[in-house]
């Protein structure tokens, strides 16, 4: 299965300016790094990308989470309300995964926190 990288930067690139946005806020918004948002809005790096990536891009831009991978593969992107229980499942897991994570580092940082306090302070 051949994949369309150029596509996905034009379907990225066109709803972006759609938006109004810039890539800054793209990166903010679906939690992808500003490098590798560029990367892929460029087509400069073709390399195997995580699914989550995509995903993630394409929930910020208001689009149905398969919607990038299904134009990375030429495919008919599903419709926004297209959401099977099976796709519901995988992003509550996705989500579930990302809270344990905030969780841990908030928990590192508040372990930080409590031992950088002077002796008088506690």
């Amino acid at each position: 299965m051949s994949e369309d990288w150029a596509a996905v930067a034009k379907a990225i690139n066109e709803r972006v300016k759609e938006l109004g946005w810039q890539q800054q806020e793209l990166a903010a918004r679906s939690h992808v790094s500003s490098a590798i948002v560029r990367e892929i809005q460029r087509n400069t790096v073709n390399r195997k990308r995580s699914p989550r990536t995509l995903e993630s891009l394409s929930i910020a831009l208001g689009w149905h989470p398969q919607h990038l991978e299904s134009v990375l593969h030429g495919e008919r992107p599903p419709e926004r309300d297209e959401l099977t229980q099976q796709n519901l499942s995988a992003r509550l897991d996705a989500l579930e995964q990302r809270l344990d994570g905030i969780a841990d580092q908030l928990a590192t940082v508040i372990r930080l926190l409590a031992s950088s306090r002077s002796p008088k302070d506690r």
